[in-house]
Formats: C-alpha cells, structure tokens, sequence
C-alpha cells in the first residue's frame, strides 16, 4: 500500500487526457491537493469534478499551453501563490516525421513546451519544496531516451534532452531531500498513440488495425499499456515508499525497450 505525506499538493501538467488525467485522478485518491494544469478548459471542468468525488480537498484547474510565453507565465504566478511538493511534467509530443526534415521551428517549439516550460515551472514549485525539506518532479517523458524510436525525431531529440536536465536537477536538488525521476511509458492506449498510428498507417499504406497488431507483436505482454498503469508508477514515485530513488529512468513498456 503506497504511503503519501499528509497536507501536500501537486502540480499535474497534461492532465485533461491520457496519462496526466489518470496520476491527478490517482494523486486526488491519494489525499493529495491537485493543481491540474491543460490546454483544454472544458475537459479540465469535467476533471476537476472527479477529483472533488474522491476527495474533498481544494482540487483546482488551470487552462496553460505551453508554447504561449504569457501562458506559461500566469501559470507561473499562480504556482507562486501557493505552495506545491510535487511537479508532473508531462508535455503532448511533438509531430511525428524524421529529424532530417524538421524545421527549426518545429524544434523550437518543442524545446519550448517541454524543456523551457519545465524549467520555469521547477524555478516556481521550488521555494515551497525546500521550506518542507520534501519534494517529487516527475517527468512523463518516453522509452526514446534509451533507445530513439523511428520517425519520430523532434520527439527523440527534446525527450533526450529532458532526461540529461532531470538527472542533473537530482544531482543538484538531491541535498534538499528533492527526488527527481523520469517515467518512459511505451505503447500507451492514449489519444496520442493513436494518432502515432494512423501517421505510420498513412505512411505505410496499412490499415489502422493492422498497424496496431504490428506494434502490439513487439510486446512482450502483446499488448499496450493502459493509462493508469503509467500512472501507477508515477504515484509510486510521488509516494513516500519512493523516498530512497532519484535519477532514473524507470520504464513502463510492457519489457519493449531492448536496453537495461
């Protein structure tokens, strides 16, 4: 049974779908405040409601896109306001396609919304972190970190570089009793793979279906991952069982990524 510190909130980012939704529905089980942060207002409306029915804290949500410097800003000042101990990063991936045929901008505004983004959003969660002498960041990154996956080179390339930034962050804020994790999921039945699928289906001149038995024959559990399995591991991680782990990367992909 994972244990969490009483009276603690979390930042949740990427929250009104997939992966995000389920560690704030999760975390808001868990007794923890959640501050759920999205593009989509309307979905993050619909959140909010499900997290005050498991538990009556002061669940709040907040419309942010990433790649909108004032965006980010008023999330910014709105974090500062309050006080968080956890901080999921987690960021939709960029367009699929091959590195060599990426654009600069395309880049930028990946570095952006995941790097850049990541960054401020630490810079705002820290005081509150280091005057409880306890905190948790998270990043919901992917399996490419350890091994690029084709056709999606922007996404191989930020995801890279937020894994080199999280472990030198739990070098840094390892002292102040600040854990810092990456979580890689694989295959993930989300909105987001399925729009991976119909691109390879596109490109492939194969059906969705059978796109989709293709990826699933390269699991070993032949099968994708749910979204609150992913999510399982980041609560494990936000936990106090987890407070001995920082600096990894820790998979969840069904024993896909050929790597240790």
């Amino acid at each position: 049974m994972l244990q969490f510190k009483s009276q603690i909130s979390a930042v949740v980012c990427g929250a009104s779908q997939g992966i995000g939704k389920q560690v704030a529905l999760q975390l808001a089980q868990n007794q923890v405040r959640v501050l759920a942060v999205a593009r989509n207002s309307n979905k993050l409306n619909e959140l909010r409601k499900e997290m005050l029915s498991l538990s009556q804290l002061e669940h709040d949500v907040m419309s942010c896109d990433f790649t909108d410097s004032l965006d980010l800003e008023k999330l910014s000042r709105r974090i500062l306001k309050d006080s968080y101990q956890i901080l999921i990063c987690n960021s939709g991936g960029p367009k699929s396609g091959p590195l060599a045929q990426a654009s600069v901008e395309e880049l930028n505004l990946a570095f952006q919304s995941h790097v850049i983004a990541n960054q401020k959003l630490v810079q705002c969660v820290l005081p509150a972190m280091k005057a409880a002498q306890w905190g948790r960041i998270i990043n919901i990154i992917s399996t490419s970190v350890k091994m690029p996956i084709p056709n999606l080179g922007v996404s191989n390339t930020i995801r890279g570089a937020v894994a080199q930034w999280s472990k030198t962050l739990s070098l840094e804020l390892g002292p102040l009793n600040i854990t810092v994790n990456n979580v890689l999921p694989g295959y993930t039945a989300t909105e987001r793979l399925d729009e991976l699928i119909n691109a390879a289906a596109t490109n492939s001149n194969k059906s969705f279906e059978a796109v989709t038995e293709d990826w699933k024959s390269k699991v070993p559990l032949k099968r994708f991952a749910r979204a609150d399995e992913v999510a399982n591991a980041v609560s494990f991680l936000c936990s106090s069982n987890a407070d001995y782990i920082s600096g990894i990367n820790l998979p969840v992909d069904g024993g896909r990524t050929g790597t240790l």
